[in-house]
């Protein structure tokens, strides 16, 4: 019986990942989801940052629609924002500064350009992305 268990749970372990989305970052599902709202947090903050490809191509999707929540300008659009991100001084920045930007344009907002560079340490793909002017 307990052999039989193990093997059904190392056989759960190793289930491929078919019509999974997104990349998991070697992370639990709550620390994966506040670094990548940590990450949108900086791209926002400073509108153009340097990371590797992958994390670039996963805050991509989250940030443009952060942007399309705060085109609407009211305040339940804000109030989403913040239980989003959880920091007011980038909300007020997207809300006030960013969306009014791209008031007229739907959705493409990001360019996610590849750097002819690798990180240091582990030899990773190097990208900036930044806000469409």
């Amino acid at each position: 019986m307990n052999l039989r268990k193990s093997a059904v749970s190392l056989r759960n372990n190793f289930a491929m990942r078919h019509r999974k989305e997104g990349k998991k970052f070697n992370r639990i599902a709550s620390r994966r989801r506040s670094f990548l709202r940590n990450l949108a947090s900086d791209l926002i903050r400073a509108e153009k940052i340097e990371t590797t490809e992958a994390r670039a191509k996963a805050i991509r999707p989250i940030v443009e629609r952060l942007v399309t929540i705060a085109k609407k300008q009211d305040l339940a659009a804000r109030r989403l924002l913040f239980t989003r991100l959880h920091n007011m001084r980038v909300v007020d920045k997207l809300y006030h500064d960013i969306a009014p930007r791209y008031a007229t344009r739907a959705g493409g907002y990001l360019r996610i350009s590849k750097l002819a560079k690798t990180r240091v340490r582990d030899g990773v793909k190097v990208a900036q992305i930044e806000f469409v002017k």
